[in-house]
C-alpha cells in the first residue's frame, strides 16, 4: 500500500471507532479521555491482533487481507456502503459480491416506480424475482399482484407460462437472452453456487427442456438494453425499448424501464394506459 492510502485507511478506522458508544458493547463503567471504543476493544471484536489493528490505524505494515477487512467491518458495525469504502481504502477494490435474498422494496423506491406513469418499470433481484412494479408494467407485462410470490419470477414466467410464451413475438431469442443475462447476474451477485440458484435451475431444467438446453450452452450476456416486442391482446404488437439500471445502495436490485420504440408504439401505449398525449 502507498503511504497516502495507508494514512487514509488509518484515518477512516479512527473516525469509525470514535463514533461507537462503548456502553452499547459492554465496555462502559470507566472514564475515558476520548470518545468511542479503544483500539484493543475493536481488535477483540474483530478477533485480530491488537498490535496489527494499531498498525493499520497508524498507517504501518502492508495491505490487510479481505478476511481482516471483513472482521474489522463487523467489529466496527459498518454498513454495506461503509464496508465497500473500507475495501477501496485497504485493497483498492470493492469487496466481492455477497448474495442477499430480497423480500421487497422501500416505499420511497415504489414512489419512484409510480412516478414513471408512461414508462412500464419493474424492480428485480439477481434471482430475477420481481419485487416492485408500477401500473404501466402491470398493463404492459403482467399483473404481478395477482400472482403468488413464488411465481413472480421472470424465468418461471418465461419458461412456465403459455400465456407469456404466446405474447412474446420472438420467444426463442428472448428466452436465450434472459438465460444468459440471468447467468451473468447471479455470478455478479456471488450467488452462482447458492442453494436458491441451484434449486431454481434444477426446477426449471426439470420442467422445461428448452431452459435445460439453454442453461447448458453457458451463454452470458449483459442485460443493458434492447427491444422487447409483445403482442398485446388490446393494442396489438407493441415494441418497447428497455434499459437496465443499478439501484444505488442496493446492489442486489436492478431496475428495468421500458419506453416506446417508435411514435406508433407510443400511441398504442397511450391507448393501453388510457391516457391522452399533449
Amino acid at each position: 500500500m502507498a503511504t497516502e492510502a495507508r494514512n487514509q485507511l488509518g484515518t477512516y478506522l479512527r473516525d469509525r471507532r470514535a463514533r461507537l458508544d462503548p456502553a452499547a458493547f459492554g465496555f462502559g463503567g470507566d472514564r475515558r479521555r476520548t470518545p468511542g471504543l479503544r483500539r484493543e476493544e475493536v481488535a477483540s471484536r474483530a478477533n485480530i491482533s491488537p498490535t496489527w489493528y494499531t498498525w493499520l490505524e497508524q498507517g504501518r505494515g502492508g495491505a490487510p487481507s479481505a478476511d481482516v477487512l471483513d472482521r474489522i467491518a463487523k467489529g466496527l458495525m459498518l454498513t454495506e456502503p461503509e464496508r465497500e469504502h473500507l475495501y477501496m481504502l485497504g485493497l483498492g477494490r470493492p469487496p466481492e459480491a455477497r448474495y442477499q435474498p430480497v423480500d421487497g422494496i422501500t416505499a420511497r423506491l415504489q414512489r419512484v416506480l409510480d412516478g414513471m406513469v408512461m414508462s412500464p418499470a419493474i424492480i428485480k433481484t439477481s434471482m430475477w424475482d420481481v419485487v416492485g412494479w408500477n401500473r404501466a408494467a402491470t398493463l404492459f407485462l403482467t399483473d404481478y399482484a395477482k400472482l403468488p410470490r413464488e411465481k413472480r419470477n421472470i424465468l418461471r414466467l418465461m419458461f412456465g407460462s403459455d400465456h407469456v410464451r404466446a405474447r412474446n413475438e420472438d420467444w426463442d431469442s428472448m428466452a436465450r437472452f434472459v438465460v444468459g443475462a440471468f447467468r451473468a447476474d447471479v455470478a455478479r451477485a456471488g450467488a452462482t453456487n447458492s442453494a436458491a440458484v441451484i434449486e431454481l435451475v434444477a426446477e426449471l431444467s426439470r420442467t422445461s427442456r428448452e431452459f435445460e438446453t439453454l442453461w447448458q450452452d453457458n451463454d452470458v450476456v449483459a442485460h443493458g438494453e434492447g427491444i422487447k416486442r409483445l403482442r398485446h391482446p388490446d393494442v396489438g404488437l407493441l415494441a418497447m425499448e428497455f434499459s437496465s439500471f443499478a439501484v444505488e445502495g442496493r446492489p442486489e436490485l436492478g431496475m428495468i424501464v421500458y419506453n416506446p420504440a417508435s411514435p406508433a408504439d407510443a400511441e398504442r401505449l397511450c391507448v393501453l394506459l388510457d391516457v391522452r398525449e399533449g
